[in-house]
C-alpha cells in the first residue's frame, strides 16, 4: 500500500495565481484550487486538506476573515494555514500571523521556496500528532514516555529553527553553535557562582532546547532584506529589527495552545531580547541593566561572538581573538560585564568548540 499524498487547498481569486501554485506543487501533494472563501469550506465539507494556502486580498471574503472561520471552529482549528500575498509590508505578515497562520510567502514565490517551506511545516505537523498520540499513553510508562516527548520537542523546534535557517542561508549552522556556547556558558556561570540562584532554578537542558528558537522572527522578514548580500540600509535595518517582536509573538501564539510552557517561555524571552544592550541601546525596548530578561543577556554573547567569528555575505569572518577583544571592550556598555567576564576567563574552551 503507497504513502498516501498530503492535499493541499490553495485560495486565490486571481486564475493565473491559482495556476502557478498548481504547476508548482501538483508532482508532490494532491491539490485543490479554489477562488473563494465559501468555495473553500464546500471543499472542506468533503475533505479535510493538510495545509491551505490562503490569498489575503480577495473580494467577497478576505483571506483575513477566512482565518478567523477556521480559528474558530474546533473541527478545523489546527489545519496549518499559510498566507501567500502581494501585499508585501511587515504588518500584513505580523497580522496573518497574529490570527493563527503559520507562515507568510510574498508573491510572486519561487516554486522551491514554495516546497521547502510547505515541506517544513507539513513535517511540523506529522511530528505534532506524534508527540500527541504519545502523550496520550504516558500512564504506567512515565519515564519512558517523558524522554521520549522531550525528544519530540527538540525535534519539532530543530524542525523549525531549521526551516528559519534555509531562508537566512548566510547563517548556516548559526543555531547549532550557539546552542553548544549557550550550554558551554551556563556551565561556567554555575561553577563560578554567577547568577547560580536563577540558572539553578532552570532545567539547562529546556534552556539550551529553546534557543533554537532566538531567531524563528526573521521567518515574518522579507526575502530581500534577509538575503540582501550587502550591508542593510537604515530603513532595511529597522525592518530587520522587527524580528525580535515578531519571533516573541509566534512563540506566544503557540504557547496558549499547549499545556507545556517551561520551553517556550525561554523561548519567548531569547527571541524578543537578545538584541538588547547591558547600557539601554538595544532593541526592540532599549531596556538596560537587570531590566534584561537573564535569557537575552546570555543570548547577546554567544550570539554576537557566533556572527563575528564567522562569515557572513557583508562581512569576511573574525578570528577569534577579534572576537574576545569586541566582547571585552563591550562588558558594560553591551553586554552584561558579570557574564562578559566569565566568558572571557573560558574563552579559549569557545575557541575549542567554535573550531570542532
Amino acid at each position: 500500500m503507497g504513502i498516501s499524498r498530503k492535499l493541499i487547498v490553495v485560495v486565490d481569486d486571481d486564475r493565473t495565481n491559482l495556476s502557478s501554485a498548481r504547476s508548482a506543487l501538483t508532482d508532490m501533494y494532491d491539490v485543490f484550487t479554489v477562488s473563494s472563501g465559501a468555495k473553500l469550506f464546500s471543499v472542506i465539507e468533503k475533505s479535510m486538506p493538510d495545509l491551505i494556502l490562503l490569498d489575503i486580498e480577495m473580494p467577497e471574503m478576505s483571506g483575513y476573515e477566512i482565518i478567523k472561520i477556521l480559528k474558530a471552529s474546533k473541527r478545523t482549528a489546527n489545519i496549518p494555514v499559510i498566507f501567500l500575498s502581494a501585499l508585501s509590508d511587515d504588518d500584513s505578515a505580523v497580522e496573518g500571523l497574529d490570527l493563527g497562520a503559520v507562515d507568510y510567502i510574498f508573491k510572486p514565490f519561487s516554486r522551491k521556496l514554495l516546497l521547502k517551506r510547505l515541506q517544513g511545516h507539513l513535517l511540523i505537523e506529522d511530528q505534532k500528532r506524534e508527540l500527541k498520540r504519545y502523550a496520550n499513553n504516558l500512564e504506567g510508562m512515565v519515564a519512558q514516555k517523558t524522554k521520549i516527548v522531550f525528544e519530540l520537542q527538540n525535534t519539532i523546534l530543530k524542525t523549525v529553527a531549521e526551516l528559519v535557517e534555509r531562508r537566512d542561508d548566510i547563517t548556516g549552522g548559526h543555531i547549532e553553535r550557539t546552542q553548544n556556547y549557550l550550554k558551554m556558558l551556563v556551565e561556567f556561570l554555575l561553577i563560578n557562582g554567577v547568577y547560580r540562584d536563577e540558572l539553578s532554578a532552570w532545567d539547562a537542558d529546556l534552556l539550551v532546547m529553546s534557543s533554537q528558537l532566538h531567531d524563528v522572527g526573521k521567518i515574518s522578514i522579507r526575502d530581500e532584506i534577509l538575503m540582501k548580500p550587502g550591508q542593510l540600509t537604515a530603513e532595511e535595518f529597522e525592518e530587520m529589527k522587527k524580528h525580535a517582536v515578531s519571533g516573541a509573538d509566534i512563540i506566544r501564539s503557540i504557547e496558549e495552545t499547549t499545556t507545556e510552557k517551561d520551553f517556550l517561555k525561554h523561548a519567548e524571552l531569547l527571541a524578543e531580547s537578545h538584541h538588547e544592550k547591558w547600557d539601554g541601546t538595544g532593541y526592540p525596548y532599549g531596556l538596560k541593566y537587570y531590566e534584561i530578561p537573564l535569557q537575552g543577556r546570555l543570548m547577546a554573547i554567544v550570539d554576537v561572538y557566533d556572527a563575528i567569528t564567522n562569515k557572513r555575505l557583508y562581512k569576511q569572518a573574525y578570528t577569534h581573538e577579534e572576537a574576545v577583544r569586541i566582547i571585552k571592550e563591550g562588558a558594560g556598555e553591551h553586554f552584561d560585564p558579570h557574564i562578559a567576564e566569565i566568558f572571557l576567563k573560558y574563552e579559549k574552551d569557545f575557541k575549542r568548540v567554535g573550531q570542532q
